[in-house]
């Protein structure tokens, strides 16, 4: 039910872990893409199913000062916390890559998006074979 609070132990079920050092950070940069307005999220599959999910955050310095990087920064994180952490799956790490309109955009639109990139696995790519335009 909504608004319903949690137990402790259903919280530390949904406790996500954190990705902390430059290495784990690129080696997410290899995994699947999924772009959004607001952001763009990196996922790999580690192939270790009973580690818990791990997630990290980037905001690059092109878009505004320490204060407004920040700012983003904490957006998405409450975001992961509050709404899309049960989502990810475990044994996956995910990176959040902030664009500037995070800033802008309402916390429910953002949360919407976070979770729908979470949850939604890009389409299959065709083949070089079905893409053919000569009939």
């Amino acid at each position: 039910m909504a608004g319903e609070l949690t137990t402790k132990k259903e919280q530390e079920e949904m406790t996500v872990g954190r990705l902390k050092s430059r290495p784990q950070f690129l080696a997410v940069r290899v995994g699947e893409k999924r772009r959004g307005g607001f952001f763009l999220l990196e996922v790999l599959d580690r192939k270790e199913p009973d580690t818990e999910a791990r997630v990290g955050f980037t905001v690059t310095k092109k878009h505004g000062n320490a204060v407004e990087r920040n700012r983003m920064r904490r957006r998405l994180k409450e975001a992961v916390r509050l709404h899309a952490g049960f989502a990810m799956q475990a044994g996956h790490d995910y990176v959040v890559v902030a664009r500037r309109d995070v800033l802008k955009a309402s916390f429910k639109q953002l949360t919407a998006e976070l979770k729908a990139r979470v949850e939604n696995k890009p389409k299959q790519k065709r083949s070089s074979e079905d893409r053919s335009r000569n009939v």
